[in-house]
C-alpha cells in the first residue's frame, strides 16, 4: 500500500494518478484498481488514459453522464454527446444491456444491471460501462438499501457476476481509514512541519499491525456499558492494550514531580517558530450570466 501525504500544492487526483503510475510499472500483468466516489470524475478518467490499468470506480448518485451521439447528419460540427443518463432519474436510463440476479450469502438477493458506451461530458473520448448494484428484499423490491453505482473504464470487463464483487474489497480500506481517524486520532495532532506529519502518518500502519498481533494476548476490558466479546475488534484490542504496556514497560522517562516550574533558563536564547505561507485551495466555479434573472 502506498501511504503518502498530499502536499499543499497537490490534490488527491494528481497524487492518485502518480501513485498508480508507480505501482503499474512493477506489476507483471494488467491490474484492476478500485476507487471511491472522490475519483469518479472526468479529470481522473482523462489523466489515467495512458496508464495500463483497468479502473472500477464508484459514482455519486447525482451525476449526469452522456451516451454516444447519433449518426452524423453532414451539417455543422459532429456531435460529441448523445442522450443524457442521469443516475437519479430512471426515465433517462433506457433498457440495460444485461441484467443479472444472484443470491449472495451475506447480501441476500442482489440485482446487477449494466449499460454500455457512456461517458462524462468533459471526457467524451473515454467510454465507460455503467453498473448498478441493488439489494432486493424477499419479494424482489429494491427497498433494502441505496443502490451502488459503479463505472468500468479500460479493456474487456470481467463477467458481470464477478465484477461487482471486486468493489466489496474497497470497503475494507475505507473502514481502516475511518478507524485511524476516529480511534487512533490520525488527524487530531496539529503538527508544525511536513516531516512531523509524515512521521505520524507512517506510524498508523505500524500501530494497526501491533493491534492485529496483540489480539490473542490481551484480555477484553469492556467499559461498564459494553458487552464482553470473545472475538475482539481492533478498537477493543486498543482498549485493552493498557495491560500489555504495563507488562512490557516503556522506554520513556518517568513523569517529573508536580510543583512550581523552574521557568526558562537564564541566558538561554529564545527563537521564534518558523512561519510558513498559507496555501488556500480554491474551487473554480462557473461564472453567472448577469443577463439571466434570478
Amino acid at each position: 500500500m502506498r501511504h503518502e501525504r498530499i502536499t499543499s500544492w497537490e490534490n488527491p487526483i494528481e497524487k492518485a494518478v502518480w501513485q498508480l503510475k508507480q505501482v503499474c510499472e512493477h506489476l507483471p500483468t494488467r491490474p484492476i484498481s478500485v476507487w471511491d466516489s472522490e475519483y469518479g470524475c472526468a479529470p481522473f478518467i482523462l489523466k489515467t488514459a495512458n496508464i495500463p490499468c483497468d479502473i472500477l470506480v464508484r459514482l455519486r448518485s447525482n451525476l449526469c453522464l452522456w451516451g454516444e451521439p447519433g449518426a452524423y447528419t453532414g451539417i455543422g460540427c459532429p456531435r460529441k454527446h448523445g442522450n443524457q443518463f442521469k443516475l437519479n432519474e430512471p426515465t433517462t436510463w433506457g433498457e440495460p444491456a444485461s441484467v443479472f440476479e444472484v443470491d449472495d450469502p451475506k447480501l441476500k438477493r442482489v440485482r446487477v444491471s449494466v449499460w454500455k458506451k457512456l461517458h462524462f461530458r468533459k471526457a467524451a473520448t473515454r467510454s465507460m460501462l455503467m453498473i448498478r448494484v441493488e439489494r432486493l428484499d424477499a419479494q424482489g423490491n429494491d427497498r433494502v438499501s441505496k443502490p451502488l453505482w459503479l463505472a468500468w473504464v479500460g479493456e474487456e470487463m470481467p463477467p458481470i457476476e464477478e465484477v461487482w464483487r471486486l468493489y466489496l474489497r474497497r470497503f475494507t480500506i475505507d473502514h481502516w481509514y475511518r478507524f485511524l481517524k476516529q480511534r487512533l486520532h490520525w488527524t487530531v495532532p496539529k503538527l508544525s512541519t511536513p516531516k512531523q506529519c509524515e512521521r505520524w502518518s507512517d506510524l498508523m500502519p505500524l500501530m494497526t499491525w501491533e493491534l492485529w498481533l496483540a489480539r490473542d494476548i490481551v484480555t477484553d476490558n469492556p467499559l461498564p456499558w459494553q458487552k464482553s466479546f470473545d472475538k475482539l475488534t481492533p478498537g477493543r484490542v486498543a482498549q485493552a492494550m493498557g495491560g500489555v504496556f504495563a507488562a512490557i514497560g516503556t522506554p520513556t522517562r518517568p513523569p517529573k514531580p508536580r510543583g512550581k516550574s523552574p521557568g526558562w533558563k537564564l541566558g538561554k536564547k529564545r527563537s521564534r517558530k518558523n512561519r510558513y505561507p498559507i496555501v488556500k485551495k480554491t474551487v473554480t466555479r462557473p461564472r453567472k450570466d448577469p443577463s439571466v434573472a434570478v
